[in-house]
């Protein structure tokens, strides 16, 4: 069998491998390998087979197949299983001899595969036998998938399992046929596994090791467990590029390698062949005598040669045009040096050493600038632009780069959570215009009437943060419940929650979601179930009317919704009994803290949402309404109630509180993300640094205080 490299494959950013990369947007190969026998201390590997799953989705023309000369007899048992002989492998090459193309071919990406402790339990011994490095890659194993998912499964084996999810199987024992079986697996497994609430790579590694089971049969057998023992794979820092990534990062982060070597008596038409052939904007030129340093050729000095010289510079030697020699730097030199030496020398390009100074790479400016198109600024561009549900899966995930990146930066906390909600208020608008668009192709036609599309609660007010789900709903300028025009919008609803829930923003709990008939009507209903929620006294009226008064327009007829807001706030200012009762219930503090001021745990965890923040936000949306504010942040809420005339130290005392729960809650959120914990508003003090744990107990004692603020006795 001959290898397949038709497809050169692209390198992988940070985002692709981070803990956070959602399942279904995943970038991996799934790899199988065929030896001489099972015993992973004794036998060979004769052959190799891979196929790439790009963002999500097989790709059948990324594969890699190739046949190994093992260096031993092939035993008969063995050949009866895979049907390799050892004439099939005398011509072939050793592992030495593949193995950097093979390592070229995985990059960086996740290793998926059946039993994949075996695999690599191999590859490791083929490396040292060869006197050659090895790296765990960060793998997934599918038989450890199915131990989540269905732990009472008869059988684990590859063929069991794909006929349990309905999937043929061919070609039984050939690498590259039970790699593309594998895959095939894996990806029929993620919504299963995003139904049970597994969505990201972190998550997924977590909730294996949870079952691991096998691990332990499998490692005394001499399997490589991957689940613990590979500490970097699995617990990969992931890079977050922000203002200050020129400080956290080196160039080998970024730079592009390997590096293009080219003759000084190359000709320049030779030369401009290979940059455009390659993509590159540099060559690194050989020195011309041994001894002397390496120059370089740009695509600047070549358009210098052709207006100097015309025509004639193209079959001129590039030597007599490089710069020699070549400016470097190593490759583990903080990227701000790099950045300092481009200025300072006004060039463009840098050569980048390894450890015994051959070139290893090249830096440019242009590697510099990619860098900065994940910032958080660029990130609703990413959005915006997004075509596929695998678009928006890993446009999202980066949100959640920013955020480690912008906690470790000490931004405020406040400003990444406004962050956060414009980001979820941008996914879901290109959520709702890509699900119009797929509506009207599908011959449903463009939207019957008017309407805007809503985020409501947590994201409306500006202050969601990583554990968030779904609030939206819909406004539309008339239609009755259950005709054409409603169930025109009931689909777009759906379809737009679908796409939401596959991004990584889940289904709403509370089924607060424009797909359900409560949260999607027309102007005039909508303001008559305003009113009804104003004038009940029902706990769940009074829910719907929080979320409701912290909803914003994000798509779609911006009036429609403030004609409704603008009825809501009147009609809540004027009625006294729904002021009270919504104050009694802002004023119903259940705190977190005993009587001495302990925090009090459970499972070593406690909820800082209901006991914490949400009396503070409840009672200024409260205070709000009251007087006529209709800013939807709690902190400007809060600034302008003392503008209003209320106490301003309370309410100073309350806004940093505010702040210091949220960061509480963030900071406990992005361990969680990091360590493929389920995310929540729940957290543990011990994990946190003295300083804010301490800061966490004052601010937890400021909460009650918001019985003054609304003007109701404390209970």
């Amino acid at each position: 069998m001959a290898k397949n490299t038709q497809n050169t494959p692209r390198p992988l950013s940070a985002s692709e491998i981070s803990p956070v990369t959602p399942l279904h947007a995943l970038t991996a190969v799934s790899l199988d390998t065929e030896t001489t026998g099972l015993d992973t201390a004794r036998d060979r590997i004769i052959q190799i087979g891979g196929i790439r799953i790009s963002r999500g989705v097989l790709d059948p023309d990324e594969t890699y197949n190739v046949l190994v000369n093992p260096g031993i007899p092939i035993p008969e048992v063995s050949r009866n299983i895979h049907g390799i002989s050892d004439g099939d492998v005398a011509h072939c090459p050793a592992f030495c001899e593949i193995n950097e193309e093979f390592n070229a071919w995985i990059g960086d990406s996740v290793v998926v595969g059946h039993s994949i402790g075996f695999d690599l339990a191999m590859l490791k011994r083929e490396s040292e036998l060869a006197g050659l490095a090895w790296k765990a890659p960060r793998t997934i194993d599918v038989r450890h998938l199915v131990d989540v998912l269905a732990p009472k499964l008869p059988e684990y084996s590859l063929d069991a399992v794909a006929s349990w999810l309905g999937i043929p199987v061919t070609d039984r024992h050939d690498a590259l046929a039970d790699a593309r079986v594998t895959a095939s697996v894996f990806l029929a497994l993620l919504s299963r596994l995003r139904e049970q609430g597994i969505r990201t790579l972190a998550e997924l590694e977590n909730a294996c090791r949870e079952a691991d089971s096998r691990s332990i049969s499998e490692t005394r057998s001499g399997w490589y467990d991957f689940l613990y023992e590979s500490g970097d794979g699995l617990r990969r820092h992931t890079p977050v590029r922000i203002d200050s990534y020129p400080y956290q990062h080196r160039v080998s982060d970024v730079m592009s390698s390997p590096a293009s070597f080219a003759n000084p008596d190359e000709t320049v038409s030779q030369t401009l062949s290979t940059l455009m052939q390659k993509q590159i904007s540099s060559m690194v030129v050989s020195p011309r005598k041994p001894g002397q340093d390496p120059g370089i050729i740009t695509e600047r000095d070549i358009l210098r040669a052709i207006d100097g010289h015309g025509v004639a510079a193209l079959d001129m030697p590039i030597g007599q045009f490089a710069t020699f020699p070549l400016t470097t730097l190593k490759q583990d030199e903080f990227l701000f040096r790099a950045v300092g030496m481009m200025d300072r020398l006004k060039v463009r390009h840098l050569g980048v050493e390894g450890p015994d100074r051959r070139i290893v790479g090249m830096l440019t400016s242009r590697d510099l600038i990619r860098q900065k198109a994940t910032d958080a600024i660029n990130i609703g561009d990413a959005v915006h632009h997004a075509r596929t549900e695998q678009d928006l899966a890993s446009a999202w995930a980066n949100l959640s780069l920013v955020a480690i990146g912008l906690d470790r930066e000490n931004v405020d906390v406040r400003n990444i959570a406004s962050i956060i909600s414009e980001e979820l208020r941008a996914l879901t608008r290109r959520c709702c215009m890509m699900a119009e668009q797929e509506m009207a192709e599908s011959g449903m036609g463009p939207p019957p009437v008017p309407y805007a599309m809503l985020v409501l609660g947590s994201g409306g007010r500006g202050e969601s943060l990583l554990a968030m789900d779904q609030d939206n709903a819909i406004v539309y300028l008339e239609g009755e419940p259950g005709s054409e025009t409603d169930q025109w919008f009931e689909r777009l609803g759906r379809r737009t929650a679908e796409l939401l829930n596959n991004a990584g923003v889940p289904y709403c709990k509370g089924h607060i979601m424009a797909s359900n008939p409560e949260w999607r009507m027309d102007v005039s209903r909508w303001k008559s179930m305003v009113a009804e929620w104003i004038s009940r006294t029902r706990p769940e009226d009074l829910l719907k009317t929080d979320i409701f008064f912290d909803a914003v327009s994000v798509h779609g007829d911006e009036s429609l919704m403030e004609d409704i807001s603008r009825f809501a706030f009147e009609a809540g200012a004027s009625s006294r009994s729904f002021l009270s009762l919504m104050a009694t219930n802002a004023a119903e503090v259940r705190s977190p803290l005993s009587v001495f001021g302990r925090f009090k745990l459970k499972d070593g965890r406690m909820d800082v949402k209901m006991g914490g923040i949400l009396p503070i936000f409840s009672a200024a949306r409260v205070e709000s309404i009251r007087h006529g504010i209709t800013v939807k942040s709690t902190p400007e809420r809060l600034n302008a109630l003392i503008e209003a005339g209320k106490p301003a130290k309370l309410i100073e005392n309350l806004a940093e509180a505010h702040r210091i729960i949220l960061t509480a809650i963030l900071k406990q959120q992005l361990y969680d993300l990091e360590h493929g914990i389920s995310l929540s508003n729940r957290i543990a003090p011990e994990k946190m640094k003295p300083a804010l744990r301490n800061n966490l107990r004052w601010a937890l004692e400021q909460v009650p205080s918001v019985t003054d603020l609304l003007g109701v006795p404390a209970k």
